[in-house]
């Protein structure tokens, strides 16, 4: 069985295309829509925008469509933006392999588990795409003050560069399951045992650190970038009260001398 997951939009009412996707709803949770289709297909789909699925991206045009009508910036399949797995079932006994697991049985939940392993995989690798973006970025601007001794980026730029980093971050910590086990691991060891396996199958942490690591670095070098345009802003202020009481004066000795 081949797992594919992708990257389609940032965002999917997962509430009301439950109502318009057929099939058997096997998980249904605030993030997570997981169904088994007429043709037995399992097909998750991620509130944050990832659609994964047991059947070829090609053959699942019309569920694509429901879901393109939930989403919010969709921009659909994209090579560069997916990735895939390969489960073999009923197997003597789990064992992970490179991009391959073994399982001893093809339980729903199972599946289910490595489905959702694979979605935050390319989610991932989908923010720390946008962190570099940031962090090039960021770079441009750090060797222009470097070259110049002057800020380029200021005002309504750089707060939308602020709330970028922020959003990221925030995506991250709200939707991805990075250092905590989704719930059901709890109540089952053979579950644990494959959402322990596939943690290091993805190295989800590893890759973690380093996009926190260089928001970190985007988000120091804006706060400096801020204080900067703040400072500016008040040598600003200083001179326009400056002027504004130089002109006061004058004015007073032209009425004295009238």
């Amino acid at each position: 069985m081949k797992i594919t997951a992708c990257h389609v939009a940032d965002q999917i009412d997962l509430k009301e295309l439950s109502l318009s996707l057929s099939g058997r709803q096997l998980n249904s949770v605030k993030d997570e829509l997981f169904i088994k289709t007429e043709s037995g297909e399992y097909l998750q789909v991620l509130s944050y925008g990832v659609v994964c699925s047991t059947s070829d991206f090609h053959r699942i045009k019309e569920q694509l469509q429901l879901v393109q009508k939930q989403a919010s910036n969709w921009y659909g399949y994209q090579e560069e933006n997916s990735d895939s797995f390969q489960l073999e079932l009923f197997k003597e006994r789990l064992q992970l392999h490179y991009n391959q697991l073994d399982l001893i049985d093809d339980d729903p939940q199972k599946i289910r588990m490595v489905m959702l392993h694979l979605s935050q995989s390319v989610a991932l690798s989908t923010y720390a795409s946008k962190a570099e973006d940031l962090l090039m970025e960021t770079k441009k601007h750090t060797s222009l003050l470097e070259r110049d001794g002057r800020l380029q980026i200021k005002g309504k730029k750089l707060k939308k560069y602020i709330g970028g980093v922020l959003n990221i971050k925030n995506d991250i910590s709200e939707h991805l399951y990075i250092f905590d086990s989704p719930d059901e691991v709890w109540d089952d060891e053979n579950l644990n045992d494959i959402n322990n396996a596939l943690k290091k199958a993805f190295d989800v942490q590893e890759r973690y650190r380093i996009i926190k690591q260089q928001l970190d670095i985007v988000k120091e070098n804006l706060d400096l970038f801020k204080e900067i345009m703040f400072h500016n802003e008040s040598s600003r202020l200083e001179w326009i009260i400056i002027i504004l009481i130089v002109i006061e004066v004058i004015d007073l000795f032209i009425l004295k001398f009238l």
